[in-house]
């Protein structure tokens, strides 16, 4: 094994184990009523949020969006609002308003206060290179949610 295949495993694990993607995690398996996703390692759950630039040029967005794109979107999006809540004590809740062509928005918010609010554009291609880079993303939304919330929370209860 080499020095840079060890930084790599080091690094998904320490990514694997982010509170995140642990969050992520738990979203997903929380869907899962038929219980489809039990004896699924992790890895095998966060696999399809994994998408190489290759990968996307691969999607075509003349589609709708599929169902289980959504709701990995969906997915991501509860885990940095239920992450905000455990910080905060706030409620949070999460709105996607997602066209058939892939094109829309997402929001997170808390009480009157939007604490998250990003685009949609190629939502069929939804993904990241890496764990670490969906690890990253999730918990740079989540922090600065968090600080939102803290600094306003008087909006937040409203």
């Amino acid at each position: 094994m080499s020095s840079t295949e060890t930084v790599n495993q080091t690094t998904s694990s320490e990514a694997l184990n982010s509170p995140f993607v642990q969050e992520l995690v738990r979203q997903i398996r929380a869907q899962d009523s038929y219980g489809f996703y039990r004896n699924w390692s992790d890895e095998l759950i966060l696999k399809p949020y994994i998408v190489s630039k290759q990968a996307k040029r691969q999607i075509s967005v003349e589609g709708d969006v599929e169902a289980a794109t959504k709701a990995r979107i969906m997915s991501f999006y509860r885990a940095i609002a239920a992450q905000i809540e455990q910080k905060t004590g706030s409620l949070s809740q999460v709105v996607i308003d997602l066209s058939h062509e892939g094109f829309g928005w997402v929001l997170v918010f808390s009480g009157r206060l939007l604490l998250v609010a990003r685009t949609l554009r190629d939502a069929q291609r939804f993904g990241f290179d890496s764990l670490e880079k969906l690890a990253d993303e999730g918990d740079k939304l989540t922090q600065k949610g968090i600080e939102l919330a803290e600094k306003y929370t008087e909006v937040a209860k409203l």
